[in-house]
């Protein structure tokens, strides 16, 4: 997109497309993650062949993360176990970006904004899961520190339909998001 002259860069999120999510029978399964692997793959591919940067945003908690005791969530994606691996269908290459998070944002105390800035983002394109969780608080932030922000909407993925459409409604009505 030009705007006066301007030539947006955009990065593409991956968001906790993590064993411990998608893999069936997983702490916090999200049966619809598995759906959207061959949109998030798509996503991938052409952001590759772009040359825009692939970034995926982790959870990487330590085994007592106060995390699972304040939301009430069962310990999941614990640093050094297959759970927090990145499902082999979407295996990061080695000239991906991997951030590592421990709650809801991408941008909570991490370096993904640093990262951003020194590569010259300025938009970024959001694939993953949870959409009314990681996904939306991370686009939430994205937003306040004035990225362009596009949801994938058939890249991400929800707990329930009703979260994850509102969560679509609220980052396209709320937070100007676009949603492709």
């Amino acid at each position: 997109m030009q705007a006066r002259g301007y030539m947006h860069k955009e990065a593409l999120l991956i968001i906790d497309m993590l064993n411990d999510f998608v893999l069936q029978g997983a702490p916090l399964e999200v049966p619809e993650a598995r759906k959207v692997i061959h949109a998030i793959k798509r996503e991938i591919e052409a952001a590759r062949k772009e040359g825009k940067p692939v970034i995926y945003v982790c959870d990487a908690h330590e085994p007592d993360d106060k995390e699972f005791s304040k939301f009430g969530w069962p310990a999941h994606a614990v640093k050094g176990t297959a759970g927090a691996q990145v499902v082999d269908e979407l295996r990061p290459q080695s000239a991906d970006i991997i951030i590592e998070k421990t709650t809801y944002s991408g941008f909570y105390n991490t370096k993904l904004d640093e990262i951003l800035k020194n590569l010259g983002i300025d938009g970024l394109r959001l694939t993953g899961c949870v959409t009314h969780i990681c996904v939306l608080f991370t686009a939430s932030d994205a937003v306040l520190r004035d990225y362009k922000v596009t949801v994938v909407k058939d890249a991400v993925a929800g707990l329930s339909k009703e979260d994850h459409e509102a969560a679509l409604r609220i980052m396209e009505n709320v937070m100007g998001i676009n949603l492709a």
